[in-house]
């Protein structure tokens, strides 16, 4: 995970704005504590923030190349995974590489294909990338949005960074969080193009925002669709094997420690033990527990039984060198830590310890680690939260989730002024944020109602939500993330990921 930020204006020279741009940068040194980097030119000043992972001497940003007609220079977070097979078709179209990581691939791929290269691009990822050809900016996000990147447009340009702090940090930034920003902090939810903040927005997944003189113009170059699936249940089960594996391996390139995250569900044992074959050594695993637990342990609708007997059969079963983690309460209910979780989300979330605890989580595996594997979104793909299977969740035209939880906006607004409460609206805008999801979900090639159902649920699970629930341990089921853990104070997103270095 790194950090990136960006200010373009088409009426002043920004070559002189450098402290502004080591500002908004300098806000996300957890996100990338090994390095920081400031490009500036007349029309825009480029910042990024480095969690070094590949290339950790050559991959220095933002990265650049000169041409004859400008600069094209572009500042980059994530990974993309099929960048040494992209090198070798762009090294047969001639163009030489200095560097040995994915960040000039991304460039050099735009050299050769222009905005198209995004479709060629498999990982995670957002960049900003400026052709000073044409005094154009390019801000891209990856498909599914696991890599965060927001934007607001100025009277005459644009900011964008990682985090919401680094675009606060400019001095012409709008701090006013409104009504619609009320309402995404009080019911959990959002569009996904939306940000609590007034003015701020953020690159759809699978999005790119083209900004040039004329104009900031959004764009759709991936999205989901809504093929019938024809494989019986053998072809099913070996394709998703085969998917997992790949993905596993291909997030194993990384030129700095890792491990994986290991809760004893079947998409985390699933991920170690791939990982474990594919490791060129040997693989370390990593849990969280919390003091008393073997003592106190109740069981509940979500866990029927204690992780840590299944995590250490899975760690001896596939032979990892595993740690676990035990938090006390005493730590997570430290002000410092509490204020530092705040300050990496941005944003008050009230979900009581579980940002807390994957803090802790996460700094813990800094000590040894630098890049993570874990399960998150699994419950989503897989269908296996309990609300997928309860047709009197299921069944409902809500999002299953809120369904399930029942949140009462009552509650969410008593501290309020009764107009304020009134003019929020909060169960309106929650039910027309389903709808809105809805409308946009691929309508699966099947008559099959229940299937129907399933995918629609997917969606309304998956649904972006402003804090969305974390967990210290992975989900029980799913696909593979690597999640790349800043400095020792910081943490990922999340998931250990989000997208804040909490996301």
């Amino acid at each position: 995970m790194c950090g990136i930020a960006g200010w373009v204006s088409f009426t002043r020279d920004l070559s002189t704005e450098r402290d502004t741009i080591e500002a908004m940068t300098a806000t996300m040194r957890l996100r990338g504590p090994d390095a920081g980097g400031v490009w500036l030119d007349r029309r825009v000043g480029l910042g990024h923030r480095r969690l070094a992972v590949i290339d950790v001497d050559g991959g220095a940003q933002p990265m650049g190349v000169t041409t004859e007609d400008g600069p094209v220079v572009v500042t980059f977070s994530g990974e993309i995974y099929n960048f040494r097979e992209l090198r070798t078709e762009l090294r047969a179209a001639g163009h030489e590489f200095r560097t040995d990581g994915d960040t000039e691939v991304v460039l050099r791929a735009y050299l050769e294909w222009g905005e198209d290269a995004v479709t060629r691009l498999a990982g995670v990822f957002a960049f900003g990338l400026w052709d000073g050809r044409s005094e154009r900016l390019l801000l891209v996000r990856d498909r599914l949005g696991v890599r965060p990147l927001l934007y607001a447009v100025t009277p005459d340009g644009v900011l964008f960074g990682s985090e919401p702090k680094a675009l606060l940090a400019h001095p012409a930034a709008d701090r006013t969080v409104d009504v619609d920003g009320l309402r995404q902090l009080f019911m959990y939810t959002r569009p996904p193009e939306t940000a609590v903040w007034r003015g701020m927005r953020q690159v759809r997944p699978g999005g790119l925002v083209v900004v040039d003189a004329a104009g900031v113009r959004p764009k759709t170059y991936w999205r989901l669709d809504g093929r019938q699936h024809a494989d019986d249940l053998p072809r099913a089960i070996e394709t998703v094997r085969e998917l997992l594996s790949t993905a596993v391996s291909r997030q194993l390139v990384a030129d700095v420690p890792l491990c994986a995250l290991l809760s004893g569900g079947l998409d985390s044992s699933s991920i170690t033990s791939f990982a474990a074959r594919a490791a060129s050594g040997r693989l370390r695993s990593v849990s969280v527990s919390f003091a008393g637990d073997a003592e106190h342990f109740v069981p509940d609708e979500l866990r029927g039984t204690r992780d840590s007997d299944f995590v250490h059969q899975v760690a001896e079963h596939v032979g990892t060198d595993h740690q676990d983690v035990v938090l006390d309460s005493r730590e997570l209910s430290d002000p410092e830590v509490r204020r530092a979780v705040v300050a990496a989300r941005d944003l008050p979330m009230g979900l009581g310890d579980l940002d807390v605890s994957l803090f802790l989580l996460c700094r813990a595996i800094r000590e040894h680690s630098t890049v993570a594997l874990s399960g998150e979104a699994a419950d989503e793909v897989f269908g296996g939260y309990t609300w997928f299977h309860d047709p009197r969740i299921r069944d409902v035209d809500m999002f299953p989730w809120y369904t399930a939880m029942q949140p009462d906006p009552e509650v969410a607004v008593v501290l309020l002024r009764p107009e304020l409460a009134k003019e929020l609206q909060l169960t309106e805008y929650v039910h027309q944020c389903y709808r809105d999801a809805v409308a946009e979900a691929p309508v699966p090639e099947t008559t099959d109602l229940l299937e129907r159902r399933m995918v629609r649920d997917a969606v309304g699970a998956g649904q972006p939500r402003a804090g969305r629930r974390q967990r210290a341990r992975p989900a029980r089921h799913g696909r593979a993330r690597a999640q790349h853990l800043p400095a020792r104070r910081g943490l990922h997103r999340r998931r250990a990921g989000q997208e804040t270095s909490l996301r």
